[in-house]
């Protein structure tokens, strides 16, 4: 459990969790998922003398729950924030120890997409955060900590203002890290899928692969879902803000953490919008992929009735002499041959040139 303390513009990391919460900052308690059990009386002693109010069991659960949904709840005391993030590649491989072959194809970037949740109790004074193992969000920002904290005479004025101000302005900027996650993989997905639409649409496509495509599918529905929940917490959590604003926040402190909180918020419907954009257009090439081939098939089948047109009157022909009647015209002439094949060879040049004149043996652009 890693502790640090946000006081008038300096931090320290502490040892152990101190008596009571500075008047002028808050503390950041940080604990991964695995050591929750262990270390929940810690985290209920910390809330209770720091926040004012224990965690309930049930919201003990939800930050327990590695594949909770992205949430907002509260209480009078604190509010809890459950937020999934994408998940490492690192983290994907410590969970499976013998992973199967990395996804072939353009649309394997969508095969990747695996999150985690990170769980935030946000009090006037004090955040419990709980991450899985290794969560590279706090890890960030306590390096970036750290390094602010080793400065051998103290902070400089720009490394205090990049320091948060407060418990929600913190949480609000972990948050910001995990969607810029989903707006970097935005451009992943979108050239897998224009590189799949390339293949699906070219001149001499059999086909494609409709696995690939269906998987793809689910990951988008899945995706364009995570981001409703995303929002909806957001949501949730900024009316909640503006409705019962914080009496100890200053009102630029206050305008500020909404400022941020609405950034968020848009990035996440930039997200979810993105998702559905390629949604809509993974159905419209799979709409014209259909369209060419029977375009093509029409093609064929004009090709097709054309020669049939051009031969029917010729089999009338032979048709008509080949008939077993004692008397028929030329049926005795030793000229007979030559004269018909002539006139078959001219009603079917002629039949081609009339249909070439219509159009109906033309070659379509592809």
């Amino acid at each position: 459990m890693h502790i640090v303390e946000f006081a008038s513009g300096t931090l320290r990391f502490l040892e152990k969790v101190p008596a009571s919460a500075p008047a002028n900052g808050f503390i950041w308690i940080y604990l991964e998922r695995e050591s929750l059990e262990q270390e929940i009386g810690a985290v209920q002693q910390a809330a209770q003398s720091l926040g004012g109010s224990a965690l309930l069991d049930l919201h003990v659960k939800d930050l327990a729950n590695r594949a909770h949904p992205s949430h907002y709840d509260y209480t009078s005391v604190y509010d809890l924030v459950i937020f999934r993030r994408l998940a490492t590649e690192a983290e994907v491989r410590a969970e499976t120890p013998q992973p199967p072959p990395p996804p072939e194809g353009p649309l394997a970037a969508f095969e990747g997409i695996r999150t985690r949740a990170v769980g935030f109790a946000v009090f006037d004074r004090l955040l419990i955060t709980v991450h899985p193992a290794g969560c590279f969000a706090a890890n960030t920002f306590i390096q970036r900590f750290l390094a602010d904290a080793v400065q051998t005479e103290g902070l400089s004025a720009a490394a205090r203002s990049r320091l948060p101000t407060g418990s929600s302005d913190l949480m609000l900027r972990m948050l910001n890290l995990m969607v810029d996650s989903y707006l970097d993989l935005r451009k992943e997905l979108s050239t897998g899928l224009e590189q799949w639409q390339q293949l699906l649409l070219a001149p001499r496509s059999r086909g494609a692969d409709w696995r690939a495509l269906m998987s793809a599918r689910t990951a988008l529905h899945t995706l364009e879902d995570l981001c409703e929940g995303q929002n909806d917490a957001m949501q949730e959590w900024l009316d909640t803000q503006r409705e019962q604003p914080a009496p100890w926040m200053a009102q630029a402190e206050r305008d500020s953490m909404l400022a941020r909180a609405r950034d968020v918020s848009e990035h996440i419907q930039r997200v979810m919008h993105h998702v559905r954009r390629m949604e809509q257009g993974a159905e419209t090439a799979v709409q014209l992929h259909f369209s060419a081939l029977g375009h093509r098939t029409n093609e064929i089948m004009r090709v097709l009735t054309a020669l049939t047109a051009v031969f029917l009157p010729l089999n009338f022909i032979t048709g008509f002499f080949g008939m077993n009647f004692e008397f028929l015209p030329f049926i005795h002439s030793a000229t007979a041959m030559w004269v018909m094949l002539s006139v078959m060879a001219t009603v079917a040049i002629t039949v081609v040139l009339v249909f070439w004149r219509k159009r109906y043996l033309a070659r379509s652009g592809r």
